[in-house]
């Protein structure tokens, strides 16, 4: 009896005869049919297949994107069906975290923005979700860039804000759907690297590839054809896989609006504020500029220096105003006379003018 819990209680994902279709009648079309899969805690399993066997719809099913037509889907250990839309949604901010093939990160919202995003489901402050995204982000010595946008960013750093942003809420499910597909092959090795240091922290990791590569990274390899499972291979026993995270499925539905707690001590919520006090000032302030960050100036610095700044741009503004005002209390300007006309006015210098005779000299010239 003690055996068949515990093999229940190690059971977190269960689909018994899953059928997912599209269209009707002849123009039916079956991306999953009779797909029946187990997935313990801890695993790292990697899906492979051709292009159309159904490994993007098998991850919509199980990160509560798609519904299934037909089956049975137990997430730990209860029914899908029946949860409710706010349900599914709750699960998937806390439970579940994704991973894209193109990243998905929104432009104009910057590193730790775009990180602390799913922590806005969840019911965290702002303060809080500003410093667990800033705590992820050291995680994967991200934190010279929690300022920058994501066009700032190589495809290797941008996928790493991307997983940073799945693990932010502390899932137990890690869902990735080709997450190496758009990278070098270094960058491909930095991110499955940090994918393994996951995994051994505890996390159920299901990740979709082309790369048969990847795969000395999995504890368990399943190949799908045609909507089913093909081929089902265990690399590692169910002995050696990590210990699971704690799980944080079940809750209470009375808690749905208590912020998360990210660091318990004597039953109390309480943030860990000393290691990033200053970055969530920042945060606060929308100081979004990187050489602000990394010039090495205090808050008080910058401050100082942005008083000074301001109150500079007021004295110059004052100092336009007066000169305007001055200027239009100057006397008018004297007109200029009115020009000779240049046929009026001789250029040859011993040319004299003769004066108009009086009266008087005329009538002595007729005498």
């Amino acid at each position: 009896m003690n055996s068949e819990e515990n093999k229940s209680s190690n059971e977190l994902i269960e689909l018994v005869d899953v059928c997912r279709s599209y269209g009707y009648g002849d123009a039916e079309s079956f991306a999953l049919k009779n797909f029946s899969m187990t997935v313990k805690r801890g695993e790292f399993i990697m899906i492979m297949g051709p292009s159309g066997c159904g490994k993007t719809t098998l991850l919509n099913v199980l990160g509560l994107l798609d519904k299934p037509t037909a089956g049975t889907y137990r997430l730990n250990g209860k029914k899908v069906s029946g949860f409710s839309a706010r349900g599914k949604s709750r699960i998937r901010a806390k439970n579940i975290g994704f991973i894209f093939q193109d990243f998905n990160l929104i432009p104009n919202l910057t590193v730790i923005e775009n990180v602390a995003l799913p922590l806005v489901y969840s019911g965290a402050s702002k303060t809080h979700r500003l410093i667990q995204a800033s705590d992820t982000l050291q995680r994967f010595h991200l934190g010279e860039r929690e300022y920058f946008f994501p066009s700032q960013l190589s495809g290797g750093q941008k996928q790493r804000v991307a997983i940073a942003r799945s693990l932010v809420s502390k899932p137990e499910i890690i869902l990735a759907d080709e997450p190496t597909g758009s990278l070098d092959s270094r960058s491909s090795h930095i991110v499955m690297e940090e994918l393994r240091r996951i995994h051994s922290e505890g996390n159920t990791i299901i990740m979709v590839t082309h790369n048969p590569n990847l795969t000395t990274y999995a504890t368990r390899v399943i190949h799908m054809l045609d909507g089913g499972i093909d081929e089902d291979i265990k690399t590692v026993s169910d002995e050696d896989l990590p210990v699971p995270i704690h799980d944080r499925i079940e809750r209470d539905d009375n808690d749905e609006n208590e912020p998360e707690q990210f660091i318990e001590r004597d039953l109390k919520l309480e943030a860990d504020t000393d290691s990033f006090e200053a970055r969530s000032d920042l945060a606060s302030k929308r100081i979004s500029d990187p050489d602000e960050l990394g010039s090495g100036l205090s808050l008080e610095d910058i401050e100082r220096a942005k008083e000074k700044k301001r109150r500079a741009a007021e004295r110059a503004k004052k100092a336009a105003e007066r000169a305007k005002k001055a200027k239009k209390k100057l006397p008018p300007k004297p007109k200029k006379p009115f020009p000779m006309p240049e046929s009026a006015i001789s250029s040859d210098r011993d040319v004299k003018i003769q004066e108009i005779p009086s009266i008087e000299e005329l009538a002595k010239e007729k005498k």
